[in-house]
């Protein structure tokens, strides 16, 4: 999963559809643990400003 911080303004939808809790919401940023993350998508589906991307 990549987050262009540019495009992110950190409102935490994507952490709450995660069903592994693979997201993490710094003070400036958004962390993607990738060893948690199984490429679900769903994150990227419901950002409201799509600043999630899929590597694949």
């Amino acid at each position: 999963m990549i987050v262009p911080l540019d495009h992110c303004d950190q409102c935490g939808t994507c952490i709450s559809v995660c069903p592994v809790d693979a997201l993490m919401l710094t003070e400036n940023s958004l962390i993607v643990d990738h060893k948690l993350c199984t490429e679900c998508l769903l994150c990227v589906n419901i950002c409201p400003v799509a600043a999630l991307e899929s590597k694949k």
